[in-house]
This record gives structure tokens, C-alpha cells and sequence, in this order.
């Protein structure tokens, strides 16, 4: 990814990087990717693994296995990257591609965000966009379970 990256740089192009586990994929997914995407010309996401997402989120997430996960993001037009990740945040992969823009949710305080001061040290931009409310996949799996049992 590396390598495609700086030959994308040498083209003059933007790079776009975020991240996340993108379990059960929902709208607020879709309208922040795609804000995302309109920030630079390439959109990369780092998507975490499922043995990250287990560490993250609990022993029953992911819902959705990491290669599907990938293959349904890939899928998406405004997406044109997406690389795996195993670590429990993105620190080394924002090193390795040292993005033009970081893009995160607006529940991150612009001081919390991983690679932060990386984008911004060179010459990059960190964009924080605002979430849609009532959307989740954390609110998704209480309603499934809700509605149809299971505790």
C-alpha cells in the first residue's frame, strides 16, 4: 500500500485516509465515507481485523467477518482502498502513508485522534466529521435483539 500511495503522491494526488471496524455497515457509514471521500481524491480505510474489533468492541463483535467487511467496503464507489489492520489503532498505518487528510467521527476530540500530529507535521489537515444521529451498529444489534430476542 505503501508503494501505491507514493506513486499516487508523485501524480498529485490527495490522499484521503480513515479508519474503523465498519461492523454492520449503516448509513452514518455511508454519509461519513462519503464526506470522506470529498476531502481528496483517493480514500483509503483502514479497517480493523476482526481480532482488533474483539479487543475493541467485545467478545461477540465483529458481527460481520473482517474479509466480508472489506469486500462490502470495497464495493463502495467512493472507496478505492481498504487494508486490514491488526493493531488496536492505526498509529503504524498513518506512518506508513502518511496521508494528505485524517478523517475521523465527530464523537473524537481533535486531541485524541491517532496520527494527528503526524498528518499535521506534514503539512496535512485532520477533519473531524460530524456523526448522524440515532445511527450505529452498536444501536442496530440492541434493536435486532430487541425485536427478534436474544437477550
Amino acid at each position: 500500500m505503501k508503494t501505491i500511495v507514493n506513486r499516487l503522491k508523485a501524480r498529485r494526488k490527495k490522499i484521503v485516509f480513515t479508519n474503523g471496524c465498519f461492523d454492520l455497515l449503516h448509513v452514518g457509514h455511508i454519509r461519513y465515507l462519503q464526506k470522506a471521500k470529498s476531502l481528496g481524491d483517493i480514500l483509503i480505510i483502514g479497517l480493523n481485523t476482526d481480532r482488533s474489533v474483539k479487543t475493541i468492541k467485545g467478545k461477540n463483535r465483529p458481527i460481520v467477518p473482517e474479509k466480508e467487511r472489506a469486500e462490502v467496503l470495497s464495493a463502495l464507489e467512493f472507496v478505492d482502498y481498504v487494508i486490514l489492520f491488526d493493531d488496536l489503532d492505526p498509529l503504524h498505518l498513518i506512518e506508513a502513508l502518511k496521508p494528505d487528510v485524517l478523517v475521523k467521527g465527530a464523537d473524537w476530540s481533535k486531541d485524541r485522534i491517532i496520527g494527528r500530529e503526524i498528518v499535521e507535521n506534514l503539512g496535512g489537515r485532520v477533519v473531524r466529521v460530524p456523526m448522524v444521529a440515532g445511527a450505529s451498529s452498536t444501536g442496530l444489534i440492541e434493536k435486532i435483539k430487541k425485536v427478534y430476542g436474544g437477550g
